[in-house]
């Protein structure tokens, strides 16, 4: 019987549930005049920039469209337009509810820490819903209609094109204002954090609904629907070499776990809601592992109902593993509470470039425990898989799906950070009074934890699904093995291992070019605005919105090409099989750079955080000042380059899979005969 039925009929629960709680945060009070005045101001930033995003979107969709009717069909393009319509709907309707429920749940935290959490948690919720219910509905409805996994493949592609807008220039916005603001706001000003004095706060709150909203959404919906294709279109290949042991329903396997993950994720959600929330770490910890659970038996009930391999099953397991495993190990390494917060934080005694070498350190050692969860994970599920009689590639491609399944969960907790963040920022501009704030940072120090361990899952998960794309790939293009001898194996490699940081290179370079405005603004202000920082004078709060906005697309230019391009002439002049070894060198130091990126920069913002609360000085020492420029350091690390990464690593993939039939064809060493 064919199961595939299920995905849409779960992906409608996700819906009415993500509506469900929709009503629950449009009930909450919205709070006083002055809270719903600067809540209006970060929603009109936040939706002018989502205006100039999509407007972009239209024309790369337009041209890429174009290409896909005259290469593959008008079927494909349809699929691609589709799929970026899915991702953009998901995060416009996720960054609307975010942007509702920041003034909410500032005007809850007046009531205490578990009034105001189940606000903001619910409120991400609605993301997270909207991101997996959206995904599965538009694949489950593509191959109900074609069953083919190449148009799906086409969705994905269309998912990928959003996610490197969104992500990227997301990610420079948000830091160009938030450089801006702590650089010239707290160090050189004495600012307090979101002062209504600063002239760029409304700027650093909407981007951290367009950067970790908006941006994180569409990164994650690529990943998620990237690791369900690419075992699609293994299982088809396998249901097409032999019939007779593979099924259909090896095929449709992928979309049936990924609706499963929907329910699973609910479990998770409605137990965080449902805590007293005194510790809001531990309540989002606690809702991912009894989401990981409720997953890893609804994977075994689908096994079952579709009569797979319980090697399945067990790949499944590997990978929700290998996520656990990333979780802890940045909750350990960001977390307010722990040692390396804690030493990075003490560091500050000695000036900033002792903070900066120590966080910077920590984010080394950070890398280790996922890295070896992510090798154990593969070697588990390929061995599992080959000793169970499934070809061992399409276990490791299932362990992605594994763990992209809860992404449910993992989308609403990193919603929301930012929705906490925007919280504690619209307290200190509307004057909410300091248990008010202190409640909300509070809930903030736990937001960047939270984000920290999702950025830590989302390039992780990255880095599985480039490897399930990478196994799809080398099916497409009968690639069995790369021969590490072949000098044009090798160049793919090194030319594959340069991308990573040539693309981190020119995100940073962005961030520090538009920061640069920025502060140049803000000092003007200062001089140029009489009684602005006695508080008798409103900043211009539009002009800085303006300057991150202005810079924040046109600066992705240069990294679209260089993600688009690179895989193409690579696969082009140097062949498919160099193109397998640009594959493998940009998964592993994407990963790399990605997880130290991501740790170090959360562990930065936190040590600056353990000082606001009281330590070392407090706010306004020389201890929280080494702190701050730490934290700017560490800006563009967490929330443009390492975030930006997981993109990177899907769209060169998608590419390689995407035109591999032409590569495989029309490369030249294949025409012409070269380096065999």
């Amino acid at each position: 019987m064919d199961w595939v039925f299920l995905a849409p009929i779960s992906a409608a629960i996700s819906i009415l549930f993500g509506g469900y709680l929709f009503y629950h945060v449009y009930q909450a009070p919205s709070g006083t005049e002055k809270a719903v005045r600067v809540q209006r101001a970060i929603t009109e930033g936040a939706n002018a920039y989502l205006k100039i995003l999509y407007t972009a979107l239209v024309f790369v969709a337009l041209i890429l469209s174009l290409i896909l009717v005259s290469l593959f069909g008008i079927w494909t393009a349809v699929a691609y337009v589709f799929g970026a319509l899915c991702s953009a709907l998901a995060g416009f309707l996720g960054m609307q509810v975010a942007l509702m429920a920041n003034a909410k749940s500032a005007t809850a935290a007046e009531h205490g820490l578990t009034k105001a959490f189940p606000v903001a948690f619910t409120a991400g919720g609605v993301m997270g819903m909207a991101v997996v219910g959206l995904a599965v509905l538009g694949m489950s409805v593509i191959y109900m209609v074609f069953r083919d996994p190449e148009i799906i493949l086409g969705f994905s592609f269309g998912a990928t094109s959003l996610a490197l807008l969104a992500k990227a220039g997301g990610g420079i916005y948000t830091k160009t204002a938030d450089i801006g603001a702590d650089l010239v706001g707290k160090v050189e000003l004495g600012l307090p954090e979101d002062d209504p004095r600063n002239p760029a706060v409304v700027a650093d709150n909407v981007g951290d609904n367009v950067g970790d909203v908006a941006g994180m959404g569409a990164d994650i919906f690529d990943s998620y629907v990237a690791s369900v294709v690419a075992v699609m279109i293994l299982g088809a290949s396998l249901h097409a070499s032999d019939p007779a042991t593979y099924g259909v329903n090896y095929v449709t396997l992928p979309i049936v776990l990924a609706a499963a993950g929907i329910p699973a994720s609910v479990i998770g959600m409605l137990f965080v809601r449902r805590s007293e929330a005194e510790n809001p770490t531990k309540a989002l910890n606690m809702g991912t592992y009894v989401t990981c659970i409720a997953f890893a038996l609804l994977s075994l009930g689908t096994v079952y109902l579709l009569g797979v391999s319980i090697a399945v099953f067990w790949a499944n397991v590997a990978g929700l593993v290998a996520g656990v495993v990333i979780g802890m190990t940045t909750d350990y390494y960001t977390s307010i509470d722990q040692k390396p917060v804690k030493t990075t934080a003490e560091a500050s005694r000695t000036g900033a470039a002792i903070n900066i070498l120590t966080g910077f350190a920590y984010g080394l050692l950070s890398i280790i425990p996922p890295m070896i969860g992510i090798a154990v994970a593969v070697i588990a599920a390929y061995s599992v898989s080959e000793a169970m009689g499934l070809p061992g590639m399409y276990g490791i491609s299932i362990s992605a799906v594994g763990m992209l399944s809860i992404s449910g969960m993992v989308v609403s907790s990193d919603v929301y950070g930012p929705i906490v963040d925007n919280a504690q920022g619209i307290a200190e501009m509307a004057g909410m009074g300091p248990d008010v704030i202190r409640v909300c940072a509070q809930m903030d120090a736990a937001g960047n934890t939270a984000k920290a361990i999702t950025k830590g899952f989302a390039i992780s998960a990255a880095g599985l699904t480039a490897l399930a794309l990478f196994a799809a790939y080398a099916e497409t293009v009968h690639l069995t093995t790369l021969d590490l001898l072949s000098p044009v194996v090798i160049a793919g490699a090194f030319l594959g291992a340069l991308i990573p940081p040539a693309f981190s290179a020119m995100t940073i370079l962005s961030v520090g070019k538009n920061a640069f405005k920025m502060i140049e603004e803000i000092r003007r202000q200062v001089r140029e605005i009489p009684g602005l920082l006695a508080g008798t004078a409103d900043p211009d709060y539009a002009s800085c919105v303006r300057i991150a906005s202005q810079g924040a697309l046109w600066e992705l230019v240069g990294p679209g090409l260089l993600a688009f391009f690179s895989p193409l002439l690579v696969g082009f002049i140097l062949g498919p099989a160099a193109l397998g070894g640009f594959l493998a060198g940009s998964i592993v130091v994407g990963v790399v750079f990605g997880l130290l990126f991501a740790n170090s920069g959360g562990l930065w913002d936190n040590a600056k955080k353990y000082i606001e609360d009281g330590a070392l000085g407090g706010p306004g020492s020389e201890e929280h000042k080494a702190a701050v420029v730490g934290d700017t350091v560490g800006d563009p690390f967490k929330d443009t380059a390492g975030p930006s990464i997981n993109t990177l690593l899907t769209v060169v993939a998608l590419i390689a899979t995407v035109f591999a039939p032409l590569i495989n064809q029309y490369s030249l060493p294949v025409m012409f005969d070269w380096f065999r």
